[in-house]
């Protein structure tokens, strides 16, 4: 977790954008109740435009039906980032920040959560998918309705997972952690996270809720609940993820329902990794094991009671042979020595 790198890239945004163009626009409020409604009310103040703040407003991609801004007033907000995960989220670290927006990292160095995954706040339908380039400091953004007038905005994306026009689920992922900008604005890795509700940018920023609650205003490190759904629903974890930027799945085993043994490969660096990713009791602390035995070395093992994964095992494999497999539930997989060559 860092707060350091959330003030190292508001105090570049400040250096980047001056009073005049901000990178951010204000992060938001939803109101303090869990379930938000059309007609809620904000006693916050609205904050003041500045040259150029309707850039910050950028026009939307696609229409959303009325229809759809009814079914999705109700919805609960959770933090954008994968079920476990703890970011820190700062909304005072640059002058470029209006009101309630918040700048997220997790890692201890300004580039550490670059390429990190984003997940959707709720449900909704994307409105805008696109790089902002000069218009505005935002860089990759995407923008979701999620009905009831309420909007969530994800900014400075390395890359974005969909389009506008698409339906989105909550939890789903819809892009990854970046420092995109305008042109001249050298920003460290951050989301740049806002919840409005209506029109008429800036008054129309809100204070962000999570799991039901306002998020601690300026500073506060949060746990996501998003998708955790205790026992069910969808891992939000991949071997990939798990094992790291680099690494490509080269192959797997079934752990019967319970989960699935995956083995992985870095050309890069001819390290091999081991994961095991759990399919059922999601978000309870269950027996799990994953295993990496480099062919003459010490089996290096992962095991304990995990609510998402075991791993991972990690270690230097170019050209040598390996065994390699876990165990999840009542379901285990073990290895000959194989995968010679990688």
């Amino acid at each position: 977790m860092r707060l350091d790198g959330v003030l190292t890239a508001g105090l570049v945004l400040l250096l980047g954008l001056g009073s005049g163009a901000a990178t951010s626009a204000a992060a938001a409020t939803l109101p303090a109740a869990p379930t938000p409604t059309p007609t809620a009310t904000q006693s916050s103040p609205t904050p003041t435009p500045t040259a150029g703040a309707e850039n910050n407003d950028p026009p939307n991609e696609a229409a959303v039906a009325e229809q759809s801004v009814r079914v999705m007033a109700s919805t609960n907000f959770q933090l954008p980032f994968p079920c476990g995960q703890s970011w820190a989220g700062n909304s005072s670290a640059s002058s470029a920040h209006r009101a309630y927006e918040i700048d997220f990292n997790r890692g201890g160095t300004a580039d550490a959560d670059l390429g990190d995954t984003v997940v959707a706040a709720a449900a909704g339908t994307v409105v805008i998918s696109s790089h902002q380039g000069s218009t505005n400091g935002y860089g990759n953004l995407v923008k979701i309705d999620h009905g009831g007038g309420w909007t969530t905005f994800y900014a400075h994306l390395n890359s974005r997972s969909v389009s506008a026009g698409v339906k989105v689920s909550q939890g789903q992922k819809i892009g990854t952690v970046g420092k995109t900008s305008k042109p001249g604005n050298n920003v460290s890795a951050h989301l740049h996270y806002e919840v409005r509700q209506g029109e008429g940018y800036p008054g129309n920023i809100r204070k962000a809720v999570f799991n039901g609650s306002t998020f601690g205003y300026p500073i506060q490190t949060l746990t996501s609940k998003n998708k955790c759904g205790g026992g069910g629903g969808t891992n939000p974890h991949t071997a990939q993820s798990v094992c790291g930027s680099g690494y490509t799945v080269i192959d797997s085993a079934a752990l019967g329902t319970a989960g699935t043994a995956y083995l992985l490969y870095n050309n890069a660096n001819g390290n091999n990794c081991v994961a095991t990713i759990k399919k059922s009791s999601l978000g309870t602390a269950t027996a799990t094991i994953a295993y990496l035995e480099v062919q003459g070395k010490t089996r290096v093992t992962d095991s304990g009671s995990f609510t998402y994964y075991a791993g991972p095992v990690r270690a230097a494999a170019a050209g040598k042979c390996v065994k390699w497999g876990g165990k999840a539930g009542s379901s285990a997989y073990n290895s000959p020595f194989e995968h010679c060559g990688s």
